[in-house]
């Protein structure tokens, strides 16, 4: 089995929105943080979870939203991809974020 792939997103994040609405119901909330926050997908091979990052300043980071396709929840995807996060900002608060 391959190995599932985590990415992180720079731009059209809004094409993530079906995904994001599971995490939040409101999409205007979405809307406040999805630009400023950070956005990792999780694919094994096709999108399966994402996850948004935001900064809240004083090395504090905040997970805005987290979602798993309902045709795969339960199956370890967010999980893996929390924990991808909290290995990649590890090392990283109060420095580049």
């Amino acid at each position: 089995m391959k190995k599932a792939e985590i990415r992180i997103v720079t731009e059209h994040k809004k094409e993530y929105m079906p995904l994001l609405l599971l995490g939040d119901e409101m999409e205007n909330n979405i809307e406040k943080y999805i630009e400023r926050g950070k956005l990792f997908t999780l694919y094994d091979p096709d999108l399966k979870s994402v996850c948004v990052v935001t900064d809240e300043g004083g090395g504090t980071l905040e997970i805005q939203n987290l979602a798993t396709d309902e045709r795969y929840q339960r199956r370890g995807y967010a999980s893996k991809l929390v924990s991808h996060i909290f290995d990649h900002y590890r090392n990283r608060v109060g420095r580049d974020g």
